[in-house]
């Protein structure tokens, strides 16, 4: 019966082996497809070829080295061994071993190829940065050593040198184990406890271990450029003048001590190695950790900043450099508290872009007014892009109408995957513009799209909600199988298509066929006579998942846009390069700076991982094809020395910035993840006096965000906005963020904007920095303000009554005035309808301490500035404003100012008073001049 079963037990274990082979090797080919059908095969044989490298490397070597020890072990075993009860244990070992050592031996040989081989393929990054590192043209103060000895040098020489002593250690290990097993190593006899080859095989393993322990002590005081502490990263006083000298010293007693272990092959004592041991183990303790303790204890921390201020001027320098703030502009603003009519005349090209439209508010709307069925959807976050219309660029809120397979009604495998397969249309809203209703203005919408932004190609393959996989293509018929859009003017109701993209990997073939039926434990993909020998499949088909693909080595922005360039819907993605290597660099965690209540909250924008850099660049802007796929990379930062290693890593991957589009280049913006990154970093390193970092009175952080409440509230998030900031000529296309003062009030003390339009300004980052003497206020107390002001109190209550509800938008902050400007629209949403959506109602505005609510922006900027802010209706609000509407708003204005006088007088406060006085005549001007008007 035994040998009748053998057969069979052969028989199904080869057919599970080949099983699982096919499902692993299969995975290497499906993914191989994908790479061909986006033409990027390089990348997955780069990276490939180097895991396969790393593993047989490692691997073999490090068996060789274990196993070689071993093999010496055993033949070096004594021939006799007295007997002892020890023995007799270790003889009934051996005697079960025995039979099968060499199956053994063979299989411990194969366990660390597989194991250290695995680890070695963890490094690959490493590798390749080593292998083609580019010098950044920068030398480090303490070493005078490039930057690129940090970057791309330091990291593989410490792995390579601990990769060898855990190495060492488990073939001393297992050494010393068959010498014990087979009586090479005595330990029941008082002498003699080792045999002179266990004794030399030991030692010189023993040696090897110290030596290259030696080896790790001098290339630790390079890293003590990396290291961290509570202050700063780097060297300090204590690590230059003690730690740094303290691992050179144990560095040559650790090569002493080896040379002890090599001399022990000739004596017959491990006295003098053992000494040895003692000696570099009470020297690390006292010449590395009580001798630097003492010196900072007694020598730095009694004069501290002065001790510490060279250092403090190295992390301050290095810093800015890798965070790219060197070119930051610091401008001193001496903003204004006062207003007075017609103040914001030299700002109209600021006005007349301020944003009412909030992203991350009417998402509900678009899906209201725009979805159209429910087996579409919009994202929850909007986005920001501008577009230039009629001549005039304008901001708008936009977003692709992406497929919902869950909003299907009749759900199936056929209809998630063969017949609803893409998306239809790309939605614009003016981002300052509302019609009579508080509804948004579409510049592109319905379906078929409106042509408000020209022709482009509406179907979106490629998106941020697409199906797991879909089948598309084939031969086209008259009857097409996928579904395309509504169409009232078709008699079913509905437009068909068929896919003629490039996009895609065929899957016709009865072997492609078979292999996406196995990845996706589905027959029917083998077995339906909708798929035929032209059909394509397309999967990975998210824009940021892709580029992640043919870009490993790059860190991508939590959030992709889509943007109608050159007639087609692309999703464009920034890339970064990091790395954790720049000497005297201060640390972040890219989670840490990169968190703000829109990434907390927000499902659509993906965080970035628990990460730590002190070096980032926005070095690459990729773009995904949403009908077609097609991934390409640019070269944005043509000096980053990352990105040059890369490329010499992956050739002919990244294209010259030289060729992107005029199209293109009009729609790139500066990504959020890296200005928060960069204004975590700028809130403590805009101080460049090293007295004044050291004390820190004068470090900033970023606001709570209004809109979130209580303890836990996220910070603001930075905005996009179109803004002409002092000194500037023209306006911009910028991304803005406030800072208040650390650990203090929530007064402003800077404002910071970052050019995002595409030219010889793109990334300047200009801050202005308010008077540490003026106490202006910042987002988080103007929101109170605006809720303790009666009268916006009041209507905001009334608006709040009868199944309705208040959202507050965006709280944006404006330069303009010689001060500052805060505006927030006000949407009010029907709670008693599930299908309410938010409408833009009211517009709140602040400038100094004075507080305008109206039902336009124009209303409430006439309201502060005494009935007349210089801004003309076109400018402020061109859809809701009219002579009736400013003679409203200067009687309104004139009304407030009034009470505001008497409040003033009533507390003693002349100068309130006399500003109040200042508005009531330029309001009473302001409605005698609409009042001709009319």
């Amino acid at each position: 019966m035994n040998r009748n079963r053998s057969p069979l037990v052969i028989t199904a274990g080869i057919l599970v082996a080949l099983a699982a082979a096919t499902l692993y090797f299969s995975s290497f080919y499906i993914d191989w497809l994908w790479f061909k059908s986006v033409d990027f095969t390089s990348v997955w044989t780069t990276v490939l070829v180097t895991k396969i490298q790393l593993f047989f490397l490692i691997g073999l070597i490090t068996s060789f080295v274990i196993s070689l020890n071993i093999f010496i072990a055993y033949r070096t075993r004594p021939l006799y061994v007295p007997a002892s009860i020890e023995v007799n244990g270790l003889e009934r070992l051996r005697a079960q071993i025995e039979p099968i050592r060499l199956l053994v031996f063979a299989g411990i040989c194969l366990v660390l190829i597989y194991f250290a081989g695995s680890s070695g393929m963890a490094f690959w990054r490493q590798w390749l940065l080593f292998r083609n590192s580019t010098e950044f043209g920068v030398k480090d103060p303490q070493f005078n050593l490039d930057i690129s000895f940090f970057a791309f040098k330091l990291p593989i020489f410490q792995a390579l040198i601990g990769w060898g002593i855990s190495t060492l250690i488990l073939a001393a290990l297992a050494s010393a184990f068959v010498h014990y097993m087979y009586g090479g190593i005595r330990t029941a006899v008082q002498t003699d406890r080792t045999t002179v080859a266990a004794r030399v095989q030991i030692s010189i393993l023993l040696g090897l271990i110290v030596l290259l322990k030696a080896v790790a002590y001098w290339f630790d005081r390079f890293a003590l450029a990396l290291k961290e502490s509570t202050l700063i990263t780097g060297l300090k006083f204590a690590d230059v003048n003690a730690l740094l000298p303290a691992k050179a010293i144990l560095s040559a007693i650790a090569v002493v001590c080896s040379l002890l272990f090599f001399a022990n092959i000739v004596r017959r004592s491990w006295l003098l190695p053992a000494a040895g041991t003692a000696l570099l183990v009470v020297s690390s303790v006292l010449i590395a950790g009580l001798y630097p303790a003492a010196i900072q204890q007694f020598q730095v921390k009694p004069s501290e900043s002065s001790k510490e201020a060279p250092y403090i001027e190295r992390n301050i320098e290095a810093t800015r450099a890798a965070y790219d703030l060197d070119g930051v502009e610091i401008q001193d603003y001496n903003a204004t508290l006062s207003t007075s009519a017609g103040q914001l005349a030299k700002d109209a090209a600021t006005i007349a872009n301020i944003r009412l439209m909030d992203p991350n508010v009417i998402s509900a709307t678009f899906r209201q007014l725009q979805q159209i069925k429910p087996y579409y959807t919009f994202p929850q976050s909007l986005d920001i892009d501008r577009y230039t219309i009629d001549g005039v660029s304008r901001d708008a809120v936009v977003a692709v109408r992406e497929l919902n397979i869950e909003g299907n009604p009749s759900r199936n495998w056929i209809n998630d995957h063969l017949v609803y397969t893409h998306g239809f249309g790309y939605v614009a809203a003016y981002a300052n513009t509302v019609d009579a209703d508080g509804k948004p203005s579409f510049a592109v919408g319905d379906l078929p799209p409106t042509k408000g932004l020209g022709e482009f190609q509406p179907r979106i393959y490629f998106g941020e909600n697409v199906p797991d996989y879909s089948i598309i293509g084939g031969k086209k018929t008259e009857s097409p199988v996928e579904f395309d859009y509504p169409d009232d003017s078709s008699a079913n109701g509905q437009k068909n298509y068929t896919y003629t993209g490039t996009g895609g990997v065929a899957v016709g073939s009865t072997i492609n066929k078979l292999l996406f039926a196995i990845k996706y434990q589905e027959q029917r993909i083998l077995l339906s006579n909708l798929i035929n020998a032209d059909s394509k499949i397309l999967y990975n088909r998210s824009p940021r998942e892709r580029v992640a693909k043919v870009a490993p080595w790059l860190t991508l922005d939590g959030d992709p846009y889509p943007s109608i360039v050159d007639g087609k819907v692309m999703w464009i993605i920034d890339g970064y390069t990091t790395s954790a290597g720049y000497p005297y660099a201060q640390t972040t965690s890219l989670s840490t700076a990169t968190a703000d209540a829109l990434t907390a909250n927000s499902t659509s924008i993906t965080a970035q991982t628990n990460t730590k850099v002190n070096y980032i660049r926005n070095s690459v802007k990729a773009t995904v094809d949403a009908y077609n796929g097609s991934v390409t990379l640019y070269e944005w930062d043509e000096k980053d020395p990352v990105l040059k290693t890369w490329m010499k890593a992956f050739p002919n991957t990244v294209k010259a910035k030289s060729t992107m589009s005029k199209g293109l280049l009009e729609h790139v913006r500066y990504p959020e993840d890296m200005f928060r990154v960069q204004r975590d970093i700028l809130s403590s390193y805009h101080v460049n006096n090293a007295a004044a970092f050291y004390g820190g009175q004068d470090f900033w952080r970023v606001p709570r965000d209004p809109s979130t409440f209580g303890a836990n509230a996220g910070a603001q998030p930075p905005y996009y906005m179109t803004v002409q900031m002092p000194g500037s000529k023209t306006p911009a296309y910028s991304l803005t963020t406030p800072f208040v003062p650390r650990g203090g009030r929530e007064n402003l003390s800077a404002f910071a904007a970052v050019n995002s339009t595409a030219g010889p300004d793109y990334g300047k980052i200009t801050v202005l920095q308010l008077p540490r003497s003026t106490a202006i206020a910042g987002p988080s107390q103007v929101a109170s303000n605006f809720e303790a002001k009666p009268e916006v109190a009041n209507a905001l209550s009334l608006l709040r009554q009868g199944g309705s509800d208040v959202v507050l938008g965006n709280l944006l902050t404006l330069p303009v005035g010689n001060g500052l400007l805060y505006v927030q629209p006000v949407y009010v949403l029907a709670t008693a309808n599930s299908a309410a959506y938010p409408l833009l109602q009211k517009v709140l505005v602040s400038f100094g301490d004075v507080i305008g609510f109206d039902s336009s922006l124009k209303g409430a900027l006439d309201q502060v500035f005494g009935g007349n802010s210089g801004t003309s209706s076109s400018t402020a609000n061109p859809t809701t404003n009219n002579s009736s509407a400013d003679l409203a708003s200067a009687l309104q204005s004139a009304k407030q100012a009034i009470a505001d006088g008497q409040a003033a007088l009533a507390k003693g406060d002349f100068s309130a008073y006399g500003r109040a006085q200042d508005r009531l005549k330029s309001a009473i001007a302001a409605a005698l001049a609409a009042q001709s008007r009319k």
